[in-house]
């Protein structure tokens, strides 16, 4: 769980002024099985700054965020989203602001370096990113969730209806002015992480799959070069043949059996994730479920109604 201390140093954005003193911290708990949700009320009956909402079962990090965003765009004009390990930089959100205030609709949080990993977590993590970009995924290099967006690119957001969610790579597709506020990341204050590269190879595929379709692309190269060979070693069969050069060779019949049969299979199972995701999309299951909120929300629907009404 995380340490309440960095919950309360987030106030400090408040606490300068620099944005409304009506704004507040929403926490969003993923259908946590530990004391989160218990905490996350305690601290919203303490303190009316921090608010929050319970997911009605685990549905990922992605499906967390995006319920986040969407239960709060409507009563703010902009949104930051950051995860609570305590990693990033809390005080990046000055000059995400900033941009913000110069005309900027996107701020994206980018870590200035990876010199705080160890050589595989950072080898793994920039060849992940570099790999999203050779596939086609429009994302910000080593830019995870820490933005800040404004209520007009929420307001068209919310009309991608994806139920395979990837937003790192969904943002960029709404598009309007934006820009990079770069930091440096920190060691987490508590917890461990939930994205060991198991879980990171599974994300990659997923942000591929999701928003690309160059996989398919390179399988039809990929035949067409296979074609071409198979073609040639036919011809080369033939001609063997009429010269009487032929000879029993069962090594080579295996190999090219062998090759043929693992390019068959990895090209089905890429086709058949994009057919998968295409089943799970014509369900049009809701993205996430909100089963409980703190008390302070009907406070914040009553302000927005009532502002509402006086303009």
């Amino acid at each position: 769980m995380t340490a309440p201390a960095f919950l309360q140093e987030l106030k400090y954005l408040i606490d300068t002024q620099k944005i409304s003193d009506r704004s507040r911290i929403l926490l969003v708990n993923d259908g946590s099985s530990d004391a989160t949700w218990t905490l996350i009320k305690q601290l919203s009956s303490d303190n009316p700054y921090f608010i929050g909402i319970s997911q009605s079962r685990n549905r990922g990090h992605q499906s967390s965020v995006l319920a986040g965003l969407m239960e709060a765009r409507d009563h703010a004009d902009i949104t930051i989203s950051i995860d609570c390990d305590g990693q990033d930089d809390i005080h990046a959100m000055d000059q995400m602001v900033d941009a913000y205030l110069d005309g900027c609709e996107v701020v994206y949080g980018v870590r200035a370096d990876r010199q705080s990993d160890r050589w595989f977590k950072r080898a793994s993590a920039e060849s992940y990113y570099k790999l999203l970009q050779f596939m086609g995924v429009d994302v910000v290099y080593n830019h995870a969730d820490y933005r800040l967006v404004s209520s007009l690119v929420l307001k068209h957001f919310a009309d991608f209806h994806e139920v395979n969610i990837f937003l790192r790579g969904m943002f960029p597709l709404v598009g309007f002015k934006s820009t990079s506020v770069y930091y440096t990341r920190h060691e987490r204050i508590a917890g461990k992480s939930h994205y060991p590269l198991g879980k990171m190879l599974a994300l990659a595929i997923d942000g591929i799959t999701s928003l690309s379709i160059k996989p398919i692309t390179m399988i039809a190269c990929l035949g067409m070069i296979v074609s071409l060979f198979g073609l040639a070693g036919i011809l080369w069969a033939v001609i063997a043949s009429i010269v009487g050069h032929t000879v029993t060779g069962w090594a080579s019949l295996v190999c090219i059996i062998c090759f043929l049969g693992g390019v068959q299979l990895l090209s089905l199972g890429i086709i058949g994730a994009y057919v998968g995701k295409t089943y799970m999309e014509t369900k049009r299951r809701p993205r996430y479920i909100i089963s409980e909120k703190t008390p302070y929300w009907e406070d914040i629907k009553n302000a927005t109604e009532s502002e509402s009404s006086e303009g």
